[in-house]
């Protein structure tokens, strides 16, 4: 019997970490806007200052069983900052492989980004989930997450390519 093991990304793991950003970007139907690379996540994540930290979730074989590990899961994170509350921590990504879901996977995943929050003094573990996603929205309630749109009206805004080249005068 297999079992899953939680672990921070190494710099080798960028291969499976795009396979399924990837994966992700098709589940949320968004594929075409994946332009990211392997040389790009190692550069931005294992550098001397990242950009981002990122766990795996990893399957484990039982002695005997010939599939070594598998990366099925993980979450990408990184630190912002509040004027309000000081240190948060930002969930990026969360996914795992729709045939390994309802195992408690992606729960363990935010359970270790929260455990590694709190190590660094964070006051809020901050995500975003798309409108539609009714089964993420209700394991982050389940969880203890506050949906802030309902609860305080926030929507998200993003200012990209030529209208943030626009707005810096380049």
């Amino acid at each position: 019997m297999a079992f899953v093991v939680i672990r921070e990304a190494k710099e080798g793991d960028c291969g499976n970490i795009l396979r399924l950003i990837r994966e992700l970007a098709e589940y949320e139907k968004l594929s075409d806007q994946v332009k990211i690379s392997e040389e790009a996540l190692r550069a931005d994540g294992f550098g001397e200052t990242p950009f981002y930290h990122c766990l795996v979730a990893e399957i484990l074989s039982a002695p005997g069983e010939p599939q070594g590990p598998c990366v099925v899961g993980y979450g990408l994170y990184y630190f912002s900052y509040s004027t309000w509350n000081g240190r948060n921590i930002y969930l990026e990504d969360i996914y795992v492989k729709p045939e390994y879901r309802g195992q408690g996977i992606g729960s363990k995943i935010i359970k270790k980004v929260a455990e590694v929050a709190l190590d660094k003094g964070c006051s809020q573990l901050r995500l975003a989930v798309l409108d539609w996603n009714k089964r993420a929205m209700d394991l982050y309630k389940a969880l203890g997450a506050q949906d802030l749109t309902e609860a305080e009206g926030w929507h998200c805004f993003r200012f990209e390519g030529e209208a943030m080249r626009e707005l810096a005068g380049k």
